[in-house]
This record gives structure tokens, sequence and C-alpha cells, in this order.
């Protein structure tokens, strides 16, 4: 079973990668993608493991449920919608901008509070609208504005300073800093700055699934299941609309995903069983894939991740090939690409 008695920090080296993902095109091996992946029993074991999985490593967004449920259990009152946003990478729809200052709006704050850095809208479908439109980068259009929202409605509830919430010294961080140790189980390796400005901890790839696996078994109502629940439920307002994190959550019952920038992807199901991939060029194509594999390494049923195989290679514009897992992640594989 999971321990919450917190380990050593991960030691900080150059990461021990495998080949996780080929580029097949027609019948040829064109490229090869390295990477680390674990797969965790139920019990917290580790059923299989590829690469290194033990190296510090910033999980980037992934790590979001985690700086949800620290807020949480700081006094953040939000649900639904509202709190899986606040965990969110999310697309710059409208929808995600309106959620953004609805938080704001309950913590009595503005869009000029906000910390993150000002950018477009993450889809590319959006972006392209919000620049036919004429409209500038701003802090909500940026992916993590729900967390940032959430980030000083938890502030503003605990009387802690608005101005340098985003200061690793700060009360909220350091409250953040006490919930990633305790749910990856391991100390943080090292602390720096994320895309979006927010303090980003360091842990191991194994850590990372860890506390997937404690979030998805914790106990109706904790802090840890309404994040699980919020982000289950709306997994739209996690990420955006046709996005394949939401996809994969939608498509496999009670799995709770999240990814990351450079090729990072965590999941678990409620039972405790999850999976960690860090791609290492931080190739979004090979993430998916290499996740699905891993996820039927780790008992979902196969038929449930085929839509999750890996996107085709073309040639002339027709499918030629494909992004694959290797056979040892993947030895009968979901992808029909030779």
């Amino acid at each position: 079973m999971f321990s919450s008695t917190v380990a050593d920090a991960p030691l900080i080296r150059e990461p021990l990668h495998a080949p996780v993902a080929h580029l097949i095109r027609g019948g040829v091996v064109e490229g090869l993608h390295h990477g680390s992946v674990v797969v965790l029993d139920a019990d917290g074991s580790v059923q299989l493991q590829i690469g290194d999985i033990e190296a510090a490593f910033y999980p980037r967004s992934a790590l979001k449920p985690v700086q949800a449920v620290a807020m949480v259990r700081a006094g953040l009152p939000l649900d639904g919608e509202l709190l899986s946003l606040a965990a969110a990478s999310h697309s710059g729809e409208e929808r995600h901008l309106a959620g953004a200052r609805r938080i704001l709006e309950l913590a009595g704050l503005t869009e000029d509070h906000l910390g993150n850095v000002p950018d477009m809208p993450f889809d590319p479908a959006v972006r392209d609208t919000w620049v036919r439109d004429g409209r500038t980068p701003s802090r909500l259009a940026q992916n993590c504005s729900g967390k940032h929202a959430a980030m000083l409605y938890t502030c503003r509830l605990n009387g802690w300073s608005l101005d340098n919430y985003l200061d690793p010294g700060h009360p909220l961080q350091q409250a953040i800093a006490e919930i990633v140790e305790d749910l990856t189980g391991q100390g943080i390796a090292r602390v720096t700055v994320d895309g979006c400005g927010a303090p980003l901890f360091s842990v191991s790839l194994h850590g990372l699934a860890r506390a997937a696996a404690r979030i998805t078994t914790a106990a109706a109502g904790t802090p840890e299941a309404r994040v699980a629940d919020a982000m289950r439920d709306h997994a739209e307002m996690a990420s955006g609309a046709g996005r394949d994190v939401a996809e994969l959550m939608r498509a496999v019952p009670g799995l709770l995903a999240k990814d990351g920038f450079e090729g990072v992807q965590v999941a678990a199901l409620p039972d405790g069983r999850a999976v960690a991939v860090k791609i290492a060029d931080g190739a979004a194509r090979a993430r998916i894939p290499v996740a699905a594999a891993a996820l039927a390494r780790a008992g979902v049923d196969p038929s449930l991740l085929v839509d999750f195989a890996g996107e085709p290679l073309l040639g002339g514009g027709e499918p030629v090939g494909c992004v694959r897992a290797v056979r040892a992640l993947d030895p009968v594989p979901l992808s029909a690409c030779a």
C-alpha cells in the first residue's frame, strides 16, 4: 500500500532514458523517441519500468492536480468546473476565460492581480480566431490562468499577501511544496520557475505516478477526491475541446489524466494503478501512444485505447506509418501499423 513517509529527494543527474517509441514509415523504423515510463500496480509496487524513473525531473503541468489538492487543503472552496479549471492547462476557450474571471470575482479580484505571463490561447484554432478578432495576449488567455486565479483566491481566504504569491517562500507556495512531498512520498530535489511564472518542483517520475495514485484512491470528500472528481467530470475544463487528455479520461472509466509540456503524461485509475511518462525530447506526438501502451500494461482494456495508439505519419497526404510504442512496452501493439 502507499506510504505517507517522505523519502529523500531524487538525485539530480542526467536521466538514463531508453527507447520508448518508434516512428514507422513504410515498415521501416525512421525515427526513435527516448524517454522513461513507470507502471504502478494497485498496491503501489512497480509493475514495469523503462528508462530512468528515479532521477529528478520537472513534471511541468502534470503536477497541477497536486497543486490543486494543496489549495483545497488550504481552504479553497471550489468544486466542479471551477476546481477542474484550477488544475487546468486550458485551451483559452471562452468558457475557460469566463471561469477564471469567476474565480477572481469570488476572491474580489481582477485580471490585473494575476501574476502569470500574458499569452495567446493554447489551442491553435482558438488562437487563430483570437488573432483574426484583433485580440492581443492576455493573462486570462494564458493556459495556466485558472491555476493562478485559484492561487490568488486561496491567498485571499488565508489572509496571505497577493503581490508576491509566486515567491517560493510565500506561505501558499510553501503549503504546495509540503503537499507535493506528501503525495509523491519524496523530498523536492530543486525548485525553479515554470513557464507561467509559478514555482515548479522537481520530483521523480515514480513520485509523480505515486502522487496521482494517492489522489485517485483517496476517500470520498477529501481534497484529493474533490480534485479527481472535478477533473474527471469536467475533463474539457481541465484541457479543452478535442484535447487528447480529455478524450482519454472520457474513454477510460474512472481515469484521471494530466499532461505537461516537454512530453509528460500521468494517469491513474480509482484502484491505484497508475502510469507516468516522460518523453526525453519533449515530443507530444510520442506522449499519448506511449501512455496508452502503459495503460494497457496496467490492465486497461486495449479496445478502449485504440484511438490513442498514435497519429499517422503521412506520405503524399495518405497514412504510410505511425508513431508506435516500442515492443518492450507494447508487445501486442495497439496500432495496426507494421
